[in-house]
């Protein structure tokens, strides 16, 4: 499950990518065997984290499974 999170918060993808002019269709972050296309894969500090990427428009997305 993809997430965006912010300094404070999570949201749904739906609710950031929906006006993105990269956003698939419906609305949400181009997810393809399994890395985002709209993105950058983001270093991970430790093995304890999920998959992190930065998207084009600068928000971090997390692949929590």
């Amino acid at each position: 499950m993809l997430v965006i999170l912010m300094e404070d918060q999570i949201l749904a993808p739906g609710k950031v990518c929906q006006s993105c002019l990269l956003a698939d269709r419906s609305g949400q972050p181009r997810w393809s065997q399994g890395q985002l296309r709209c993105g950058q894969q983001v270093r991970k500090l430790s093995e304890q984290q999920p998959e992190q990427y930065e998207c084009m428009m600068g928000f971090r997305i997390a692949n929590i499974e």
